[in-house]
């Protein structure tokens, strides 16, 4: 018997791993079923969702940026519990939206429907074996009689009915014979009472009877008639508990018959393990002996080097010794100079031409040097330079002997960076490798950091959490195995000036569909010219000015940083892009459309001449006008020639706006650089402003997630 008791408790010990919840890394509490068959407490999903609920009502960034606060008022905590537990919400809409929530235990983002939370089955199997686990880990502690007087006495029965523990003499106090009571249903003393009945969470009073094969999930004969299961296929849950049972059953088998082989794999794989361990020693050791040789041939090479250096200074020190000696004796020239003006007071000639002919060529010699210096010799070492170019790049790209592992190329095209980086790259030999390396670091002039590594399995990679406005260089090297290739070229991109702000276009703020179409994502708008537009323009002939088509973002800003991004389609007539007041918003939305001509009216935006006459105040807004694929830069003290302020259009565009020194800048995306910056009046609630007339569109830019990766591959 102590054999037969002691077993189960070892099998629970033993399964500790697979009762951790992914999100809090503790024993599962209430644990929820998820779309994706994962398991996970019912706090941490409502914790993980309060968590993006947060960062997607503080800010309308990815960053989450403390100071940039939204248009609407932050909800208390409360208000956002219950729109978790509700169904699904949008921003500036009453109709409700799918909630997707990412999986802890896969990383993959699931949906989670209308209802939320409401409509996942809460894991009653795995909840039980956790309470019979923690009953194993407990056994001396003892469960009391919930209905005992103080003091409690140990409890001997639990009711799965009245989910109470009792004692022998409680229980049978409160399930007398002969009543209703009496037929409950009872279990040994536990802590974990579910109902005896699993009921639809989408149709609250419906039991479940039918287990979809599609959805993989049990549902209620509602579910089926005119529910979201309505054209799937289903079957009966007695069908469909054989079936898995049976499945389960003959896999736990097969793995039991196994066990031996599994004893032997195991053995196998230490005696791998040993192997492995001392080829690695012994690969490191002659990695060591190659390096070395290495290292004799650099300090030979650098002996002869600086040899033949110290030899031709010395060299050239004794010519430079020499002439300076030479010189050190034209000094004593007077010396010389007297004497040769006594020897010509000699009347003999005999004696006179004896002394004379020596002391001619001493004096021939000093004037001579007088005449041209010339240095005995070069001060500069320029022959004397080693060029390492060449055995730099050789030793770049040492790598270990007939990898059979071709380099992989980083796309160019296809990476860029913007809320995150996403850098996608092609292997020659695709499938010669298993996996990729993907390395980066932050490029500093004062500091030479260390590079990061991300393991990836595919030929793409989002980078999160790079710091704003900094250089980063990226390289990634291909596995096969245990061997590697030498790194790719390495890719340099530029982050944005400041968090990414997020936003879409709003549909309700002066949004005129006669002219404009926005999509059902609300992040693109086209610009229509029809008829209506033809109508319009007939009032030019008496002195009327067809106005512009302003849309806004949905969010607005107070403080802070933050950063944009957009394309404006190259066959755009006039597109106007920048930010405005929620003041100046106002005024241009509200005035009657096509009363007066805006281009007259003293800092309307409406046109690039409005900025002529406020070069140094601070306005509510700053509008640049793009068309006929040009950017046109405002005027200014400092630039008014033409040629200096028309531009090619870039093919993205960034918007900087930077509250708390009240200035916005505007960027070409692409090579993250500035093409212009002015003052702008930030003392009210700014909001990112286009205006279109004629053709055109804008998209913007989409934030680099996981999810933007899966489908850029689908693509």
């Amino acid at each position: 018997m102590e054999g037969d008791t002691a077993e189960p408790a070892v099998t629970i010990k033993n399964i500790e791993r697979e009762l951790i919840c992914p999100a809090c890394k503790e024993l599962f509490t209430h644990p929820l079923i998820l779309p994706c068959q994962h398991s996970i407490c019912h706090k941490c999903v409502k914790e993980l969702l309060l968590t993006l609920d947060d960062a997607f009502n503080d800010v309308g960034s990815d960053n989450s940026n403390q100071s940039s606060p939204r248009l609407r008022l932050s909800s208390p905590s409360m208000d956002k519990i219950d729109r978790i537990n509700r169904p699904g919400w949008k921003r500036n809409s009453l109709t409700p939206r799918t909630t997707i929530f990412p999986c802890p235990g896969c990383e993959h983002d699931v949906d989670l429907g209308e209802r939320g939370i409401n409509g996942l089955f809460r894991n009653f199997t795995l909840e039980t074996i956790v309470e019979r686990y923690r009953q194993a880990a407990r056994a001396a502690t003892a469960i009391m009689c919930d209905v005992c007087k103080p003091p409690p006495q140990e409890s001997t029965k639990s009711c799965l009915d009245c989910s109470a523990s009792y004692c022998n003499e409680c229980f049978k106090i409160y399930h007398p014979w002969g009543t209703v009571k009496a037929q409950h249903e009872y279990v040994g003393p536990t802590t974990n009472f579910r109902p005896k009945i699993l009921m639809c969470p989408e149709h609250e009073t419906e039991r479940i009877n039918m287990y979809c094969e599609l959805c993989k999930r049990p549902v209620c004969h509602l579910c089926k008639l005119g529910g979201n299961h309505a054209n799937h296929r289903v079957t009966t849950m007695s069908s469909a508990y054989k079936t898995l049972k049976e499945k389960l059953s003959k896999d736990i088998d097969y793995l039991i018959g196994k066990e031996s082989q599994v004893k032997s794999q195991i053995s196998e794989l230490n005696l791998l393990i040993k192997e492995t361990e001392c080829n690695g020693e012994r690969a490191k050791e002659e990695a060591v002996t190659h390096f070395e040789k290495l290292f004799e041939i650099l300090e030979e090479r650098k002996s002869s080097v600086l040899k033949a250096i110290d030899v031709s200074k010395k060299l050239r020190l004794e010519r430079f010794q020499t002439q300076m000696e030479e010189y050190q004796g034209l000094l004593e020239n007077n010396g010389l100079v007297g004497y040769a003006q006594e020897v010509l007071k000699e009347t003999d000639q005999s004696c006179f031409v004896q002394t004379a002919k020596q002391l001619h060529l001493r004096i021939q010699k000093a004037t001579e040097s007088l005449k041209s210096f010339r240095p005995a010799a070069q001060t500069s070492f320029e022959d004397y330079v080693v060029n390492t170019c060449k055995q730099t790049e050789v030793l770049g790209e040492l790598s270990f002997f007939s990898s059979g592992i071709d380099v992989p190329e980083i796309n160019e095209e296809q990476s860029k960076v913007y809320n995150s980086a996403l850098i996608s790259w092609h292997h020659p030999d695709k499938d010669k490798a298993d996996s990729y390396v993907l390395e980066y670091r932050k490029i500093d002039r004062d500091e030479d950091l260390s590079w990061s590594e991300l393991q990836v399995c595919g030929t793409s990679k989002v980078v999160s959490d790079l710091e704003d406005n900094s250089l980063y260089a990226f390289r990634v090297r291909a596995y096969k195995g245990s061997i590697c290739s030498p790194c790719s070229r390495e890719l340099i991109l530029h982050t944005p000036p400041a968090p990414v702000f997020s936003f879409l276009f709003d549909e309700k703020c002066g949004y005129n569909n006669e002219h404009l179409l926005l999509n059902l994502k609300r992040d693109r708008v086209e610009s229509r010219a029809g008829l209506n537009t033809l109508l319009a323009a007939e009032r030019i002939q008496v002195g009327y000015y067809t106005s512009l088509d302003y849309i806004i973002g949905d969010v607005g800003i107070t403080k802070g940083k933050h950063f944009w991004a957009f394309r404006v389609e190259p066959y755009s007539y006039l597109v106007k892009v920048g930010v405005a007041s929620s003041d100046k918003l106002q005024e241009w939305l509200h005035s009657p459309r096509d009363a007066v001509s805006p281009r007259y009216e003293q800092d309307s935006g409406h046109d690039s001449g409005s900025e002529d006459t406020c070069f140094d105040s601070s306005q509510p807004f700053t509008l640049v006008a793009i068309g006929m694929n040009k950017l046109f830069i405002p005027k200014s003290p400092t630039s008014n020639e033409p040629e200096n302020r028309v531009l090619p259009m870039p093919t993205s565009i960034g918007i900087f706006l930077d509250c708390d020194k009240g200035k916005v800048s505007f960027y070409d995306t692409e090579h993250m650089k500035c093409l212009y910056e002015r003052q702008v009046d930030c003392s009210h609630m700014m909001y990112p402003a286009f205006a279109l007339m004629g053709s055109g569109a804008v998209q913007l830019e989409e934030s680099i997630t996981a999810k933007y990766l899966e489908c850029q591959e689908d693509m």
